[in-house]
């Protein structure tokens, strides 16, 4: 337990250049590592994805600095700029203010962290507590969700 809550202030002191290099190092190696398990580049990008929506999701809010990292993805999907008051909309559309309605995509996500690699699962685990950690605070219900990962 030690351990975990000194990883979480490591992670949310981390200056942002740092921050930005261990994300995107960290992103392609799992999006190709996930791929290959796959056989499929859009598989292995969708579980990836769904990481990172229900590391945002964790605390049932949208912060805006989680919306400047989601900010591509839901201009593309809405074929349009989206303001982050649109996003938090969609946000709260999709049911990712209600952890409940999102459950079955967790143990989906515990489910795969099951079937990876040591190395594999540490990285997943360490981008999802660096995205609870991108508005510069784990809350607690991001916590609770990491452990969840970790279990």
């Amino acid at each position: 337990m030690f351990e975990f809550e000194k990883l979480c202030k490591e992670v949310e002191n981390l200056d942002p250049e740092t921050y930005n290099r261990l994300i995107a190092e960290k992103s392609a190696v799992i999006i190709k590592a996930l791929s290959l398990i796959t056989k499929s580049g859009i598989d292995g990008l969708t579980i990836y994805f769904n990481f990172i929506l229900c590391s945002i999701a964790a605390d049932g809010k949208l912060a805006p600095e989680e919306y400047a990292i989601m900010k591509p993805m839901f201009d593309s999907l809405a074929g349009k700029e989206v303001s982050y008051e649109e996003a938090v909309q969609i946000f709260k559309a999709a049911g990712l203010n209600k952890a409940k309605d999102y459950k079955d995509t967790v143990d989906l996500m515990v489910d795969v962290l099951g079937e990876v690699s040591l190395d594999l699962r540490r990285d997943i685990i360490l981008v999802c507590l660096m995205i609870c950690a991108v508005d510069g605070k784990i809350s607690l219900k991001e916590r609770r969700w990491i452990k969840q990962l970790i279990r």
